[in-house]
């Protein structure tokens, strides 16, 4: 089912699958919407309901609240769509595993358990802390989102002295080569950059309400590396499952 909720100036659209007791709110990839998480509609229909938000600058829903979208107004969202005081379930892909380890730190009174897939925010980006977390980084961000001739310049040079592998410069280019998802690039990163997990705050949380935390990693995955999640599972008292 497509629906659409007013919230603010902005229109929130989220997909929901299921009608199974136990509520599940899912969280896309970058540059994917809620509609991704349709696959598991099938098997998990009967045990869940499961609702996949498009966020900010994302599938169909229309931003107008300007570059910054706080934890505090996502859980404004979310409680506008389940039950008053309603435990959930937490289920994220990469950038949407990132907000969904954020919303474990921050609510962990309500939720039940969180899968997380190919995470981001377990380690710090330099280039994305940069370009997101500092006034300069940011500015700097959007002048080479604009003007990008400089950074194809030294990407090409980091490739050639094997600072960089071929696959994640074949990942820059993906998302770079294109002037308008580079105007996407540089809204997404900076309106969803309050949403990552203080780590330390994270482990404290889920180690206090006894929270199941699984994560799973592909093996050959040379963006979001094992290691990172290996070493933060070291933290979590046996809370925290590697796979």
């Amino acid at each position: 089912e497509s629906h659409f909720i007013s919230w603010r100036s902005s229109s929130f659209h989220y997909h929901r699958f299921g009608q199974g007791a136990e509520w599940l709110f899912c969280f896309h990839g970058y540059g994917e919407d809620g509609g991704s998480f349709s696959v598991f509609e099938e098997l998990l229909k009967h045990r869940f309901t499961l609702i996949a938000i498009d966020m900010p600058f994302h599938g169909k829903t229309i931003w107008k609240e300007g570059l910054s979208f706080s934890t505090k107004e996502l859980i404004e969202i979310i409680n506008l769509i389940k039950p008053a005081h309603q435990p959930i379930n937490l289920l994220g892909y990469s950038m949407g595993g990132r907000v969904a380890l954020r919303l474990t730190e921050v609510m962990p009174q309500l939720v039940k358990r969180t899968v997380v897939v190919a995470p981001d925010g377990l380690h710090k980006n330099k280039w994305q802390w940069l370009s997101t977390q500092t006034p300069i980084g940011n500015r700097l961000f959007h002048h080479t989102m604009h003007h990008p001739f400089w950074m194809f310049r030294f990407m090409a040079i980091a490739g050639k002295l094997g600072l960089f592998s071929k696959s994640i410069l074949k990942f820059v280019h993906h998302y770079l080569d294109d002037a308008e998802q580079r105007v996407a690039l540089y809204r997404r990163w900076t309106t969803l950059r309050e949403l990552r997990p203080n780590l330390a705050l994270l482990e404290k949380s889920v180690i206090t309400y006894k929270i199941p935390v699984r994560m799973l990693f592909g093996k050959y995955d040379s963006v979001i590396l094992t290691k990172h999640g290996t070493s933060f599972s070291k933290k979590g008292k046996g809370h925290i499952v590697i796979k």
